[in-house]
């Protein structure tokens, strides 16, 4: 993980607009009548209508979208009491992952009241205002009542995520664990070390999944807590053993079959965890620091089952695997509360999804995550994309099953689909992108070292932990730019191609390209004159496999980028030609683009080619090609010209591949409005599906056609150019690339490169 500095954070939550949420428009305001709908006199309607239904208020009003995020700051993230204002960072990150996770407006509200009664009080007076309320950071045991006050007054949901949320999740994990171990949660003995609101939401919620009271034992800072023991408030009595023989977490933990840690870090030994029973199941959930490392743990017992809270590490415990979801499953039925049932029912959705096949960016028959179910991976990762439809489905269906629904779902299919639509893919194909990187960072080159944005692209690139860098340059050149840049270069290896250190690996790559070129000209002494440009280095690396990928085109010419990566690397043998795609994220949905930078005025085969390469890209992200080939004219209404190749290359397109979604010559405007396209063209073979994949008739109409886009729309993402057949990974950027452009297309090429290794081994 990368190091999170004082400075940095800061400067996050401060530059440009201070904090991370901010209010937008949902409806137009640009004209007088614009305003008038929406204030005075126009709003008055909406209010008359609420005002004879108050349940009109989910119709009219953002009510159903919107959650109060609300704490008094008084057991804030790990730092204590430290007041209502001083938790604002952390309920307004809050309401960042309400919005990203699940599309979930949020107004963070910090109440300066520690009065229980006041407290609930004041929640209660601006409850009509949400459709939900997430209770945050606030300390045991107020929290128990406040929270049963609210659930018991109000008619909205409310949950206080610091005790149900881990419950949740780790009520997933362990069921799912458990299955791993081949045990049953009725048999087993848990031991749980902390007695928070956490704690006791998570081993109340194991009792509701099968696990018997006797079987569990609950330490607190002064030992197991027991029948005989004075002063116990009403959540911990419920756990007191009857048991006189223990007294210590070691006295406890001996013969143990789960250890839950939600107290502080390293007070689980290795000794103890030695004790344990056969395949135990240790979830050491203290942040930053588990009571167990995981280190420590797997070396003590191989066979252990092990969960923290933390990202480094398999099988993280996060809340937000869980909230999001549950709220808006709630939300959408607009349910009274958040009841047993639909906690239930979330854990188990949850434990469910760790059971599939799991999705990423990279097809799945390339398997590159190399995730399933079994002892490394028995919770799903937060970025799943599949959280959104599978929990909050479940949690939907359990409100209505168990009354608590307002708004009863009809068709489940058409709720899954507006769930995936509500979430677009903007940031979960990035966020999949570097999450698939992770799991196996490879050794990229980055060619123009000394540019400004190339080198700090390698070190966000090496902060992220998607890959091992290695920039070229001089190095003093690179070394000063850092120091200007504040840059830290630890962890990036620097390669001065031209300097005399690096004579004998010129030597060696010239003798090998001048070898492989041979009998078409190539000399050894041309090919070593190669080697001192930037491009044939650092190819020749990817070629010998020195390393892994390469990311060059800040200082040059694509034809000249081009031509060296035919030479060195070579077109895959299946291929006459190759391409490259840009992949546009915007809230209506994923685009693919082709071909956005190679290929000037390709003729039919090279489109047939481009169409090929489109469809097999597209399925590496994951996705399903429908393919619209563009040109400006619909269908052989005009048969020179461009559309003559279009029309010849979807010819053969359809002849020779029956089952691809593919079709045109077409205007992009019928490709893309399917309604239309199937009313004036029903013949087509995209008839009922929506294009994703646009290939254009020549690089001049690409090439305009994404630029437009990006700049036009500030609310679309583009990743791009991405490299389209060849060999090995060499991808390009832009001149114009920023920083985040250039750490995108690290991650595309760090995943190619791993596809490559695994298809070369099969």
């Amino acid at each position: 993980m990368a190091k999170i500095t004082k400075e940095a954070a800061l400067l996050y939550h401060s530059q440009g607009k201070p904090g991370k949420i901010e209010v937008v428009p949902t409806k137009p305001h640009s004209t007088q009548t614009d305003l008038s709908l929406a204030y005075s006199p126009g709003v008055a309607e909406p209010c008359l209508e609420i005002e004879k239904n108050p349940q009109d208020a989910y119709k009219y009003t953002a009510k159903g979208n919107l959650v109060a995020v609300i704490s008094n700051g008084t057991a804030v993230l790990g730092l204590g009491d430290i007041g209502a204002l001083s938790g604002k960072p952390v309920m307004e990150g809050k309401g960042l992952l309400f919005k990203i996770y699940a599309g979930i407006d949020v107004f963070d509200i910090e109440v300066n009241e520690k009065d229980p009664d006041k407290f609930v009080a004041a929640v209660k007076a601006i409850a009509p205002t949400f459709g939900g309320i997430n209770l945050e950071d606030i300390k045991a045991p107020e929290c128990f009542e406040i929270e049963r006050r609210l659930k018991e007054e109000l008619d909205i949901p409310v949950m206080h995520d610091d005790q149900h949320g881990t419950a949740i999740i780790s009520s997933a994990g362990l069921m799912n664990a458990l299955e791993v171990a081949g045990k049953k949660i009725e048999e087993v003995k848990i031991v749980v070390n902390g007695a928070g609101a956490s704690a006791i939401s998570c081993t109340k919620l194991y009792v509701s999944l099968g696990a018997r009271l006797e079987n569990i034992l609950m330490l607190d800072s002064k030992g197991v807590i027991t029948q005989d023991r004075t002063n116990l408030n009403e959540q911990k009595r419920y756990f007191a053993t009857a048991r006189t023989d223990v007294h210590t977490l070691a006295e406890a933990i001996s013969g143990a079959d789960v250890f839950l840690g939600l107290s502080k870090g390293n007070v689980l030994t290795q000794e103890m965890v030695r004790s344990m029973a056969h395949r135990p199941i240790v979830f050491a959930l203290a942040n930053p620091t588990p009571e167990i490392s995981y280190e420590d743990a797997m070396s003590a017992r191989p066979d252990v089952l092990m969960a923290t809270g933390r990202s480094d590490y398999p099988n993280q415990i996060n809340n937000v695997i869980g909230f999001p979801y549950i709220f808006r499953g709630a939300l959408d039925t607009q349910a009274s509360a958040i009841n047993e049932e639909m906690k239930l029912a979330a854990a188990r959705a949850i434990a469910q999804l760790a059971k599939q096949p799991v999705p990423d960016v990279v097809n799945e028959a390339y398997k590159v995550n190399n995730l399933t179910f079994g002892p490394d991976y028995f919770i799903p990762k937060p970025v799943d994309p599949r959280l959104i439809t599978e929990v909050s489905c479940a949690v939907a269906q359990a409100a209505m099953e168990s009354g608590v629904a307002r708004r009863h779902i009809e068709n489940w299919d058409d709720y899954r689909v507006r769930l995936r639509e509500l979430m677009g893919y903007e940031s979960k194909l990035t966020r999949q992108l570097y999450d698939t990187a992770r799991l196996h960072p490879q050794r990229v080159v980055f060619a123009e070292g000394s540019h400004p944005n190339m080198l700090k692209a390698a070190v966000e690139a090496k902060a992220e932990g998607i890959c091992q860098p290695i920039v070229l340059g001089n190095d003093e050149t690179i070394t000063k730019l850092a120091k200007e840049l504040e840059l830290s270069l630890d962890g990036i290896e620097i390669v001065n191609l031209r300097h005399p250190d690096e004579a004998p690996r010129r030597e060696r790559y010239a003798r090998i390209l001048a070898q492989k070129r041979a009998r078409e000209g190539a000399t050894y002494e041309e090919a070593n004159d190669k080697m001192f440009e930037r491009n044939y280095f650092g190819m020749m690396m990817v070629e010998t496999g020195d390393a892994d990928a390469f990311i060059t085109g800040l200082y040059t010419r694509y034809s000249n980028t081009i031509k060296v990566a035919k030479e060195v690397i070579g077109i895959r043998p299946e291929y006459k030609h190759f391409g490259t795609m840009h992949i546009l994220n915007s809230k209506k949905g994923t685009y693919f683009l082709a071909d956005t930078l190679i290929n000037r005025h390709p003729n039919a085969d090279t489109l047939i080619d481009v169409a090929r390469l489109a469809d097999h890209t597209v399925r590496f992200f994951n996705h399903t090609p429908v393919i619209a080939m563009l040109s400006y004219s619909n269908f052989g209404a005009d048969n020179v010209g461009s559309p003559l190749k279009v029309h010849d290359a979807v010819d053969y397109m359809q002849r020779n591949y029956p089952d691809l979604s593919i079709d045109g010559e077409m205007q992009v405007n019928f490709a893309l409005d399917r309604k239309m396209r199937d009313a004036k063209y029903p013949f087509t073979r995209l008839n009922g599906k929506d294009v994703n994949t646009l290939i254009f008739p020549n690089l001049s109409s690409a090439n305009s056609a994404y630029k437009l886009l990006q700049a036009m729309n500030t609310n679309t993402e583009l990743i791009g150019p991405i490299q389209m057949g060849l060999n090995k990974p060499i991808h390009f950027t832009d001149f114009e690339s920023s920083v985040r452009d250039i750490v995108n297309i690290t991650a595309v090429a760090v995943i190619d490169a791993v596809v490559g290794k695994k298809m070369a081994a099969q």
